[in-house]
């Protein structure tokens, strides 16, 4: 059965719009396609969610890359990231909730970010050709919400950093077929309800999509298995 990750970078729980809407997105892509899916949530900034990336990971990093032994305590970090990245390749699609913080994405989801990107992992390097994304023919939803910054805005509202740097970060691991959802309930929205609807509504026809490719998914893994 396909499994979808639900990764979701937000803490506010049940006062979360960005975490409302995914749910949404994941009731919807269910009724569109019931019992295509496994799913699985991480929420990053649940105690313990991810290992720490310092000191020691990054030597135990190095020493993969230059041939040599790990000490005990290497070892262990490098294996903690590897659970993490084990976590994010077995799934076949994925759903971010991502709220905009200070411009950009809230720290923990760039450390699981930085945690899974490692070359041989989700991405290769040719000297030739650059770099290479390993994670083709995965689908990813990602949803953008932001309390001040909306597009078309005077610059002294903000600026996105966060959208831009997400959409790039899943074309370099290969995940080429995303779809991206904003909300925007801002301080210069007047409509704040009817922006939610029609994010909802647009996260609703995105739903149709994604649990068809999940669906066809199911039937190639059933053929042959």
């Amino acid at each position: 059965m396909p499994k979808i990750l639900h990764i979701n970078a937000s803490p506010r729980h049940a006062n979360s719009e960005s975490l409302r809407l995914a749910r949404h997105f994941i009731d919807s892509v269910r009724d569109a396609g019931p019992g295509v899916v496994d799913l699985e949530t991480l929420d990053l900034f649940s105690d313990g969610a991810l290992p720490a990336f310092g000191r020691i990971a990054a030597d135990a990093k190095m020493a993969v890359f230059s041939g040599q032994g790990q000490t005990s305590e290497q070892a262990e970090a490098w294996e903690s990231a590897r659970a993490v990245f084990d976590q994010f390749a077995a799934a076949d699609a994925y759903v971010f909730n991502i709220p905009m913080w200070n411009s950009g994405v809230p720290y923990v989801l760039k450390q699981w970010i930085d945690i899974i990107t490692q070359p041989g992992w989700s991405f290769g390097f040719d000297p030739e050709k650059g770099y290479r994304g390993l994670m083709e023919g995965k689908q990813a939803l990602a949803i953008h919400t932001s309390g001040v910054y909306a597009p078309g805005v005077p610059a002294a509202f903000g600026s996105d950093f966060s959208s831009t740097f997400f959409a790039d970060w899943l074309n370099f691991v290969g995940i080429e077929d995303a779809a991206h959802v904003r909300f925007a309930p801002t301080v210069l929205n007047s409509d704040v309800d009817g922006t939610r609807r029609a994010a909802m509504a647009e996260l609703s026809a995105e739903a149709l999509g994604f649990a068809g490719k999940l669906s066809t998914m199911g039937n190639l893994q059933l053929a042959g298995s």
